[in-house]
Order: structure tokens, then sequence, then C-alpha cells
């Protein structure tokens, strides 16, 4: 399980690797707040990449961000909220 928070460059990578990427979007530049459709991820890509996600960090995210996520920001917020609850308690 990871222990470093999720960046949106680890989101970008798990975007290219679960669903490619339409070869006019730029995903190199400043997508933090463009939403998803408008990048064209569409909902079965998003629910793709929040499986690879869930794998590779070992949390369960909530259909919620599917539905509420819009952008790359909030789905990175969101993927660290749910980090940060699942992380241990500090002895």
């Amino acid at each position: 399980m990871a222990t470093q928070p999720f960046t949106i460059e680890d989101l970008k990578r798990i975007l290219l690797e679960g669903a490619g990427a339409d070869e006019n979007v730029d995903l190199d530049g400043d997508i933090l707040d463009t939403e998803f459709e408008e990048l064209s991820y569409e909902s079965l890509a998003l629910l793709e990449t929040c499986g690879r996600i869930e794998r590779e960090y070992g949390i369960s995210l909530d259909d919620s961000v599917l539905t509420e996520a819009k952008t790359p920001r909030a789905m990175v917020e969101a993927v660290n909220a749910r980090l940060a609850e699942s992380a241990p308690a500090a002895a």
C-alpha cells in the first residue's frame, strides 16, 4: 500500500495506463480544474481509473467519487481524503 499522497502526476499516469488519451487532449497542461468530460474521459474510463487507484493504493473509493469528482483536482482530493481515513493511527 502506498503511503505517499496521491498527486496529479499519479492520476495522469493511471488515466493514461487505463484509458489512454484522445490525441487532442494535452494531459501535460494545467488540467486540475478541467472537467473529465472535456478531457474525453467518460464514466467507463473513470470507473477503470478508480479501480486501478483502489488496487494500487489499497483503498476502497465510494461510488460518489465517480459522480462527484468532475475534475482531476476533485479526484486527487477524494483519493487523498480516503488515504488519510485508511492510514494507521500514529503510535
